[in-house]
Formats: C-alpha cells, structure tokens, sequence
C-alpha cells in the first residue's frame, strides 16, 4: 500500500461498524494497518464481524447501544479501557423513519434525532480526551461524520427527519471542524447517496424500485464498497490532514439535481 493511504500504527472507532457503510470503511482501515474497533448494539454482530476482520489484520468488537447519553458514556469509559489515543473516530451509526406526512410521528423523529444527531454530538464530546492525545500538527486526529446526500437535496421519500438530520449533521461538524482545527483534530463529512446497505435493501431486493432508483442518478448505478473505502481512507490519510470542514458528495452525482 502507497505510504499516503497507510494507517500503520492508528487506532480507530468506527460505530455502526458491523454492516453496510460501516463495515466498508472497518474493512478498508483494517487493510490499511489500523487497529479497529467496532462498535454496535448487538454484541453478537460486533464479535462476528471482528473475527472477520482479524483475519485482515487487528479488529475488536464493543457492543454499545448510541441511541442514549449513557450508552455514548459507556462506549467511552469502554474504549478508554482499552486504548491511550484514538486517531480517527468515524460516525457512522445512524438509522431513519418513514412514514406519510400526515401520520409521521413524534417518537419516529425524535430517534432519528437522537441516534443521527445527538449521539453523533456525545460520541465526539465523551471521545475527546483520546482525540486530543492523538492529534498533532504532522498528523491531525481525524472525526469522519457519516452524513448524506439527503441533508443537501430535497428528496425526502417521506423520511422527513432523516434529511433534517444529516443537514444538522453538516452544520455540527463544520462548527466543529472550527473549533476543534486549533487543537489538531479535523473534522469532515462523507455524504453518501445510494450505496448497499440494511436501509437501502428493500430498493435493492426490488427490480423496479432499483431500476426507478437508479434512472434519477446521473451515474446510473450505486456506488461501490472499493469507493467508499477510497474516500474514507484519503481523509484518515496523508489526505485528510490538510483538510476540515468538508462536507463531500459521494452520489453518483446526485446532488446536482
């Protein structure tokens, strides 16, 4: 592997790591040389996948439920257990709630919210004391938030709290990526459009819905797990430390509407 893409030697998190975009980017890390730790609600997953991963390299499991400030807490005091520094933390766990305008209800937003946002928010918060051990003028820690094309277009698909959240999650993490660059931790955003994963399934697993789907992307297809693991790997690379506050479409080029 070129020395710009080489992440010999770095610790990082990874939350929602066990499946879809999460699990790319663990993959790629892992290849890279990073220890990685990932992190989800069912234990079981979390075991399963650092098995797998540890076939690749170094990867350990931690069950963590986000969707609370004490489970952000408990992953803290966890990992803190564990390691001295983290150099890249990726937020990457996430979920979301369809239903018709008319019906959509509070307790649906109010997840969405709290897991996409919030937790988001406690995870960099509680995770802060090991970012800061690791960051350094030569090499910046690295906070890689999971965004989505959603919080820039307007195609919501009746998911009314999922694109408010990740255009929250935009504006947090440019805030962030300005007060935090003094103390040598960068922060960007990856928004994803189409990629394989449990929320894009039920388009996947259906010949129209995917044919539809696709005929609105200029690319005409999905994006591809190696083009993920790229963009993730170039920011917590050689990349990334000369940059902050980004907010980078990976749709196919959707968000040109």
């Amino acid at each position: 592997m070129h020395p710009y893409f080489s992440l010999a030697g770095r610790t990082a998190l990874v939350t929602g790591g066990t499946r879809g975009i999460g699990l790319m980017i663990a993959k790629a890390f892992v290849e890279a040389g990073a220890h990685v730790y990932v992190c989800a609600r069912d234990g079981e997953a979390c075991a399963q996948t650092a098995a797998e991963l540890t076939a690749l390299g170094q990867c350990s499991g931690i069950a963590a439920n986000l969707s609370s400030e004490e489970g952000v807490q408990a992953l803290a005091r966890e990992l803190g257990e564990r390691i001295e520094r983290l150099d890249i933390l990726v937020n990457n766990a996430g979920t979301t709630w369809g239903a018709p305008l008319e019906s959509y209800p509070a307790k649906g937003w109010e997840k969405v919210m709290q897991l996409n946002v919030t937790s988001v928010f406690g995870c960099i918060q509680q995770l802060l004391p090991l970012l800061r051990k690791a960051g350094s003028t030569d090499y910046p820690a690295r906070v890689i938030n999971i965004g989505s094309v959603a919080g820039i277009s307007a195609m919501g698909e009746q998911a009314y709290a999922y694109g408010p959240s990740k255009a929250a999650l935009h504006q947090l993490s440019r805030m962030l990526a300005k007060e935090l660059v003094g103390e040598h931790i960068n922060v960007n955003v990856i928004a994803p459009g189409r990629f394989p994963s449990k929320m894009t399934r039920f388009i996947a697993e259906d010949e129209a819905a995917l044919a539809a789907d696709t005929a609105v992307i200029p690319m005409k297809r999905w994006g591809r797990e190696a083009e993920m693991a790229a963009l993730a790997l170039s920011l917590a690379g050689s990349a990334g430390a000369y940059m902050t506050g980004a907010i980078i479409p990976i749709d196919g080029g959707f968000h040109l509407g």
